[in-house]
């Protein structure tokens, strides 16, 4: 990125570079200011250390280099030619809000650098779709306008590293971490996961149909400075997606709220009592594995609370959640919304890895609501009261 804008400045173009962080604006910066240092001593060229600016005086021909954490961060310059690095990082305001039209003055070019997002730095990405970056790249591969032109290298493709350093380091690293950091290759869903994307994103819905029930699990954490206690709201309803082709309307589950906390008993007891009464949930389901009757003690202690479900896990994980997952892939839950943590989690668990409570409160609240529940004609009594309810409401 150094190298082009380099060039395109000494043709006379307007550059703005921008990366989410100042550190990593370093490494662009120095390689310009290499290119450039003749002039630079020379004075025919201008610097500025503090802004990043290297610029020809009397002129719009100017490099520019600057944070782009998100839409406000980018605002406040023009170019005839922007690059945004590391483009998963941010958000995508940055684009569509502030980036495109710098770009109008001069019928400008835009480049767009990402690595793909790997589970680790996907957590740090200021992006509310943190694959926003590689479903651009997709669309992009699929343009016939001209308007796009797509380019796909691999650090093995790379003549600016060591190769020597790529053997070594690579041995190190995992399948998927080569896949993703070397090889760039878009891995939505870790291989062996329990969970796609794909089954998750095909059910996706903005709003719930009347719902017969609705339960809030909670899944505790065993320290308050440990992983976050996982809450998870959740309710079943019955869908009419087969009425159109003749069918019986099904019952299905829908995924109302994620609530998890980091914090000590009180706070995520407070927060799944919160939840209970922000939702009108009928059950309130927690794990006792990790504290036993303190759960259900800690919780009676938050006011208004109501009864709880303690429930044990007494089979291992993949056995309670492989029934779940299942239910995602015949399409019977749907997310109201977007909840970005948890689904991560349920697309990158795997057997033997650390236990992930938004998974295991998702897991349990699903339990509790879909698998050996009531019957169907049960359900369809339900369905209509809570529809009836609903008019009445209205």
């Amino acid at each position: 990125m150094a190298i082009l804008a380099v060039r395109a400045f000494l043709a006379g173009r307007r550059v703005l570079y921008g990366t989410p962080t100042n550190d990593q604006i370093d490494r662009f910066w120095e390689e310009c200011k290499r290119a450039l240092r003749t002039p630079i001593d020379a004075g025919i060229l201008y610097k500025n250390e503090t802004r990043h600016i290297i610029e020809l005086p009397g002129t719009e021909q100017r490099i520019r280099a600057k944070t782009a954490w998100d839409a406000d961060t980018l605002r406040g310059d023009y170019a005839d030619i922007l690059i945004l690095d590391e483009f998963q990082m941010m958000q995508e305001g940055t684009w569509g809000v502030v980036g495109a039209p710098m770009l109008l003055d001069h019928d400008g070019d835009a480049v767009f650098v990402y690595t793909p997002p790997s589970m680790k730095t996907i957590q740090h990405s200021r992006a509310t779709d943190p694959y926003h970056a590689a479903k651009m790249y997709t669309r992009a591969q699929s343009d016939t306008t001209g308007r796009w032109e797509t380019f796909h290298f691999s650090s093995h493709d790379n003549p600016h590293i060591s190769a020597a350093a790529l053997a070594e380091i690579t041995g190190d690293m995992g399948a998927l971490a080569y896949r993703q950091e070397i090889l760039a290759e878009d891995i939505e869903d870790v291989p062996g996961a329990l969970w796609r994307r794909v089954w998750i994103e095909a059910k996706r819905v903005t709003k719930a149909p009347a719902l017969s029930r609705v339960v809030v699990a909670l899944d505790p954490s065993a320290t308050s400075g440990g992983d976050e206690a996982g809450v998870i709201t959740g309710g079943v309803g019955m869908c009419d997606c087969k009425v159109a082709t003749g069918g019986a309307p099904e019952l299905h589950g829908f995924i109302l709220d994620d609530a998890s906390v980091q914090g000590s008993p009180r706070v995520w007891a407070s927060a799944g009592v919160t939840s209970y009464h922000k939702f009108d949930a009928d059950l309130l389901v927690a794990e006792d594995n990790n504290g036993g009757e303190m759960v259900e003690v800690t919780i009676s202690t938050i006011p208004n609370a109501p009864t709880v479900k303690r429930i044990h896990a007494s089979r291992g994980k993949f056995t309670r959640a492989e029934p779940v997952s299942t239910l995602y892939e015949l399409g019977k839950v749907h997310h109201v919304g977007t909840f970005t943590k948890l689904e991560d989690e349920l697309c990158s668990w795997l057997v033997g890895m650390a236990s992930p409570n938004r998974l295991d409160a998702l897991v349990w609240a699903l339990t509790e609501l879909m698998i050996g529940a009531v019957s169907g004609d049960e359900w369809v009594r339900r369905y209509n009261e809570a529809k009836a309810k609903d008019a009445l409401n209205a």
